[in-house]
């Protein structure tokens, strides 16, 4: 009989030295894996792999279904949400991730410890998303390095029971060192950033000291290209006031780069970076672009090329829709990258103006010794040669004679129409003969063939600069539709100056196509001489090619 109460009581001491010993047994378990917890974070630098650790290590730890961990950005929201527990599905269906509203905001603006027993019907008011997995237990753990960085957020304990204090505890004690491998992680991504940039500077810096032509395409794509990778961005654009308002695009790349020649209108944020040369940042891309990409960019960095960027322009870099705003470091370096950018582009500028002085002062005494030397020859050879007249009498002799005259008196002329070109007209600005000719070079390398061209009469002298700046776009969209669609294989181009106009025909002898009143890079070509009082014929038909006359007015 006395037995039966003896084991019964050892059953239950038992029972009672077991659970001891599992509550000896389990904070040294705890302890283990909030060490291992914080030796993983240490293995991996990149922000994104420490925030992600810092979840999985705390759903392990307590025991919760569901984790996240939110870093507070600008104004006090979440700039980054990683979640576990949650698989690609489930993330899809939920939709938008918090941003730090709610329950969620409180721990933002009440930066300690927060566990609740029922979040229940209340997870929207909580500041989780509608269609997040229904859950009741909740623990939020500020992350903290002197200042609030993050806050942790533990949901569905997996034995069903709410988080415990020791929970809590463990949960402080990793949101410690998640707070130290945080600023670790950043300032690696920082440190790794500057050296982006500065890169960035020095490479694109290099480069452009070798360009003849800093301001061409391909020097600009250049610029935005190393600014587009040392900045993460997805959009990088290079753009300068074109008139009207409007602030027009040069150049563009990256995933979400703009159409050629788009044009922002002049926002408060272009107009102050244009006049001060300070960059800026915007968080809504819809301040500086129209609703169709407003949708598709994110936060916005807007700096100079230089210390003013009415001369060389204003670099854009835009991050994708929902992306993380630029921070000082970026903001900081870009300022500088553009500085360095656009002395570089001074100094060539300088030394190109320099070196057109030296080729104009070359073409002047080319001009003088022409005119007075070789030309007053040739004209004496002339009269000399119409002398002969008066000793002969045969008429195939005279026939000769006229014909030589007639050869010299056309030398002459074209060498006095030289003479006009080669005289520069006193300004920094490039002579109009030179952008023509740069231009049919493009092409002729564009081609594999060199187009024939003759430029005729003192084109530098009487073109103005409104019809110049008409003039070589048209020349530039004729030889470009030759080369690029019509398949020709000979171009031949013919400027000259009048006196009172200046006629551009080109004809090529392409495939030519039918109705080219439909096309619109050739109404463009109309529109640009309807601007300047002129007119632009243009005729083409299937096999036979296609001819181009532009005329506008000079001043007389």
């Amino acid at each position: 009989m006395w037995r039966e109460p003896m084991r019964q009581r050892s059953q239950v001491l038992f029972r009672e030295f077991i659970d001891r010993a599992d509550e000896l047994v389990r904070p040294q378990e705890h302890m283990e894996g909030l060490l291992a917890a914080v030796v993983s974070l240490t293995e991996d630098l990149s922000l994104e792999a420490v925030l992600d650790h810092v979840v999985h290590s705390a759903c392990e730890l307590v025991g919760a279904r569901y984790g996240a961990l939110g870093v507070i950005g600008e104004g006090q929201l979440l700039s980054h949400f990683i979640t576990v527990g949650i698989d690609e599905e489930g993330t899809r269906i939920i939709g938008e991730l918090p941003t730090g509203h709610g329950v969620l905001g409180q721990l933002i603006t009440e930066p300690k410890p927060l566990g609740l027993h029922d979040l229940g019907e209340l997870i929207t008011a909580a500041g989780f998303p509608a269609n997040h997995p229904p859950v009741k237990t909740f623990l939020g753990v500020p992350i903290r390095l002197r200042t609030t960085v993050g806050n942790l957020y533990l949901t569905g304990k997996n034995d069903g029971q709410d988080f415990t204090a020791e929970d809590e505890a463990l949960t402080v004690a990793l949101a410690a060192a998640a707070g130290v491998a945080i600023q670790n992680a950043r300032l690696f991504e920082e440190s790794n950033r500057r050296r982006l940039w500065l890169e960035a500077g020095m490479e694109v810096t290099d480069a452009l000291i070798g360009q003849t032509h800093p301001h061409e395409t391909d020097s600009l794509d250049l610029v935005a290209e190393r600014a587009l990778r040392a900045s993460d961005s997805v959009l990088a654009l290079i753009a300068g006031p074109a008139g009207d308002g409007i602030v027009k695009s040069w150049t563009s790349v990256g995933a979400q780069s703009l159409p050629a020649g788009y044009r922002l209108p002049v926002s408060p944020v272009l107009t102050e970076v244009l006049e001060t040369g300070l960059s800026q940042t915007v968080p809504d891309a819809a301040q500086l672009f129209d609703p169709e990409w407003g949708i598709k960019l994110g936060p916005v960095l807007v700096t100079a090329l230089g210390h003013k960027g009415n001369r060389n322009g204003v670099l854009i870099l835009a991050r994708a829709a929902g992306g993380p705003g630029y921070g000082d470091v970026d903001l900081e370096l870009s300022a500088v990258y553009g500085s360095r950018i656009g002395l570089a582009l001074d100094l060539l500028e300088a030394n190109r103006l320099r070196e057109e002085h030296m080729l104009f002062s070359d073409r002047d005494r080319i001009a003088r010794d022409l005119h007075d030397l070789v030309i007053q020859r040739l004209f004496a050879a002339g009269l000399s040669m119409q002398s002969l007249r008066r000793y002969t009498e045969d008429p195939v002799a005279h026939e000769r004679i006229a014909s030589v005259t007639g050869e010299l008196d056309d030398t002459i002329r074209q060498l006095r129409d030289t003479v006009y070109s080669l005289q520069a007209r006193g300004s920094a600005q490039e002579l109009l003969s030179s952008r023509l000719l740069r231009t049919v070079q493009k092409a002729a390398w564009q081609a594999g063939f060199n187009p024939d061209m003759e430029l005729t009469g003192p084109i530098d002298e009487t073109v103005t600069e409104d019809v110049a700046m008409q003039l070589v776009p048209v020349l530039t969209e004729s030889v470009s539709n030759a080369v690029r669609h019509s398949g020709a294989d000979s171009i031949s181009i013919r400027v000259t100056a009048h006196r009172d106009s200046v006629v551009l025909m080109v004809r090529d002898n392409g495939c030519g196509f039918e109705n080219p009143g439909r096309m619109g890079g050739l109404d463009n070509m109309r529109q640009r001489a309807a601007r300047v009082g002129g007119r632009c014929v243009i005729s083409s038909s299937p096999g036979q090619g296609t001819f181009v006359t532009w005329t506008a007015p000079v001043a007389t």
